[in-house]
């Protein structure tokens, strides 16, 4: 178990990577799509963190989730008013 474990954090490098490129987008639809991307990576570093008692990882992800779920609202926000 501890083996895969290990290996969560190379899908969760990847999410984050392409949360990133999709959050830059000048597009609301793509940006929306990464900010649910960016909420992924977030459980995926979780996961990792607490398997290798990473608790500052832990915290920081904690901390992006909530600045995640802001952008979300926002980007929802700003779609909604055009």
């Amino acid at each position: 178990m501890q083996n895969w474990i290990a290996w969560l954090q190379w899908p969760a490098m990847l999410a984050t990577i392409g949360a990133a490129w999709c959050v830059a987008s000048n597009r609301p639809q793509l940006r929306w799509s990464g900010f649910w991307l960016y909420l992924a990576s977030n459980a995926l570093w979780v996961a990792w963190g607490w398997s290798t008692q990473a608790y500052a990882l832990i915290v920081l992800q904690f901390a992006l989730l909530f600045m995640n779920i802001r952008g979300l609202r926002q980007n929802d926000r700003e779609h909604s008013e055009k």
